[in-house]
């Protein structure tokens, strides 16, 4: 008995400190929502996730160490929505990134955006003007695009070393033109037309050297959004099904050690099942 009752007490330890990576990873995508991502929505039910799992391994050690049979029974439950709740947002995560990328560009490091490459209600939440609206204003007072100049020997990098660069997709849809728009390179925001515009996509007509307009009503700066959310996503949800495979694992241990305990407060040995009273005949002899 004693030794279950620490194995338990044990496994919810471990859960505890299971929550702290996913506690950290809702922490981590809320600093990127204020400053990176700008999506002040996606953070909030691992928070909630990390939060629940801390409170209820609480309950459950409590539950171990004075054998109370209702925390137990609440920390098995619990903790069984809450894998269930893991498990859904992970196949969320991944359903809603699927698709879409950056395509590779000629002469370029970095890739270019665009929004016709990405799909599903992520797409359709970033795209729709009431919430982009805060999006690019988020965009613009984080100044990520004020932060792209670079300067060698005291003047500001050519345009051939700009090609060179590894841009975010954020940088690279929001902060310059489409490649494809044919602009010409002054710095690092701001283009000119140059020649003349070559592509056409409605984004080449959006660009605007003004430093607080630039492309941010521009597709290009919603796909980079996309891509920038669903690379922050997958290094989270990596982390996830790490905790969610030991998770499990410590679940079915818990319920095994549970059910060992249940087994010895009733007094049956290990490995047989406890013998029913039988109901008393009504006929005597």
């Amino acid at each position: 008995m004693r030794a279950s009752n620490h194995l338990i007490g044990l496994l919810n330890f471990t859960t505890f400190l299971l929550s702290v990576p996913i506690l950290g990873g809702g922490i981590w995508l809320s600093s990127r929502a204020n400053n990176t991502d700008c999506l002040k929505f996606l953070q909030w039910p691992l928070i909630v996730i990390g939060v629940s799992i801390m409170v209820v391994s609480l309950a459950g050690f409590a539950g171990a160490c004075y054998r109370n049979t209702f925390l137990m029974y609440l920390y098995l439950w619990t903790m069984f929505l809450i894998i269930a709740t893991l498990i859904g947002f992970i196949i969320f995560a991944y359903a809603v990134t699927d698709k879409g990328s950056g395509r590779a560009v000629l002469n370029r490091v970095y890739p270019d955006y665009y929004l016709e490459d990405y799909d599903g209600w992520l797409k359709e939440r970033v795209a729709s003007e009431s919430y982009w609206g805060k999006i690019s204003s988020c965009i613009r007072d984080s100044k990520v695009c004020g932060k792209m100049g670079r300067y060698v020997g005291g003047v500001p990098e050519s345009s051939d070393m700009f090609a060179l660069r590894k841009l975010s997709p954020i940088q690279s849809g929001c902060c310059k033109p489409p490649t494809e728009c044919g602009y010409v390179y002054n710095n690092e925001t701001v283009w000119t037309a140059g020649g003349g515009l070559v592509g056409n996509s409605l984004d080449c007509l959006k660009w605007i050297n003004d430093q607080s307009q630039l492309c941010y009503s521009c597709d290009s700066c919603k796909a980079g959004v996309l891509a920038s959310v669903k690379k922050s996503w997958r290094k989270v949800s990596v982390i996830n099904i790490v905790v969610l495979i030991i998770l499990v694992i410590a679940y079915v241990v818990a319920c095994a050690a549970f059910r060992n305990n249940k087994r010895m407060d009733n007094d049956e040995p290990y490995g047989e099942t406890r013998m029913e009273k039988a109901q008393p005949s009504r006929i005597h002899f």
